[in-house]
């Protein structure tokens, strides 16, 4: 674990030399004049395609991961994203149809995107899954999975609010029918029963924050709101500040704003899936493959998550959540 957490450190210290970068092309290169594997090997180029959806600030840290571990291995990194399951589909055609050396992906909605996922494997290309798709990356020839197990961090969830704040519980999902959100929600409900799934428009924040505050209205009995993304739990915070609600607010994943608010005390806890380690973690399996024939995790999905940030915890994680590496 020192070891990891030494390499993390370095990593963070690298992308502050990737600001740089193009917004949908990042150029990565060891510039180590003393020499060194990374300087001297051949460069290679990876894509990473993802289902970001624009304005998500959770991607930044995606981004800061897999940047940084381009910079350090010699790579161009070419980032490309689209919400859209089936423009996912061309972006990652247009990866084959380009030849690169190896392809990193989310899988949020395997049917439609799973196919061109196996095309890149038969022809060939080094391919590994992060974020979403845990339980369907195999089924496309993937062998290698970066991100956390939804199920495992809903009941986290769960089990944290039946023990700190029993009672009816909303969980938020922001985009219907995405495998990795719809697993979250049903892993509270299995270990805080009393649960109710609200669905809303994640592309359009200030009808979530009409949606939940109209739902904490109409039934003052919620005791939480669980929001499924940093921005949605902002949302939800309002909303309840609005509505005069006394509902905790509870959320996965972590931005600054958020670590903030639960120093402040604001939102009780988070469980947070580290997504700078999944972009970093999924570029440099791919330099590792293309390099040394690495393959990591036995073929079972190596786990950035849940990792649980609440006040026991807050004071130190904060500071690497305001510099986007959390």
């Amino acid at each position: 674990m020192r070891n990891t957490r030494r390499s993390l450190q370095a990593a963070v210290a690298v992308s502050a030399a990737t600001v740089a970068l193009a917004a949908c092309s990042s150029q990565g290169g060891a510039q180590n004049e003393g020499g060194g594997a990374a300087a001297e090997g051949e460069s290679y180029t990876i894509a990473m395609v993802t289902h970001e959806a624009p304005g998500d600030t959770f991607w930044d840290k995606i981004r800061a991961g897999a940047e940084a571990a381009a910079a350090n291995h010699n790579i161009t990194l070419n980032y490309s994203n689209n919400q859209d399951a089936g423009e996912q589909s061309t972006l990652l055609q247009n990866a084959i149809d380009q030849g690169v050396d190896g392809l990193a992906t989310t899988l949020p909605t395997p049917d439609a995107v799973g196919p061109n996922v196996q095309k890149a494997v038969d022809a060939g290309i080094p391919t590994v899954a992060f974020n979403a798709g845990i339980n369907d990356y195999r089924n496309y020839g993937v062998t290698m999975y970066f991100g956390s197990d939804e199920d495992l961090a809903g009941q986290t969830v769960g089990t944290k609010l039946a023990a700190e704040s029993p009672g009816h519980t909303v969980c938020v999902i922001q985009e219907q029918g995405q495998v990795q959100l719809e697993a979250r929600c049903a892993g509270v409900a299995k270990t805080q029963p009393d649960t109710e799934v609200l669905y809303v428009n994640g592309r359009d924040l200030p009808a979530v924050q009409q949606t939940i505050g109209a739902k904490l209205q109409e039934d003052p009995s919620i005791a939480n709101v669980v929001a499924l993304g940093a921005d949605i739990a902002l949302a939800a915070g309002q909303a309840k500040a609005d509505s005069g609600s006394q509902a905790n607010i509870a959320t996965f994943d972590l931005n600054a704003d958020v670590a903030q608010q639960i120093q402040d005390g604001g939102i009780l806890f988070s469980v947070d899936q580290q997504p700078y380690v999944q972009g970093y973690m999924a570029v440099t399996s791919l330099w590792l493959n293309l390099t040394n024939g690495n393959d990591i995790g036995g073929g079972g999905p190596v786990l950035t998550g849940p990792s649980l940030v609440d006040e026991s915890n807050i004071d130190t994680i904060v500071e690497y959540a305001r510099n986007n590496t959390r």
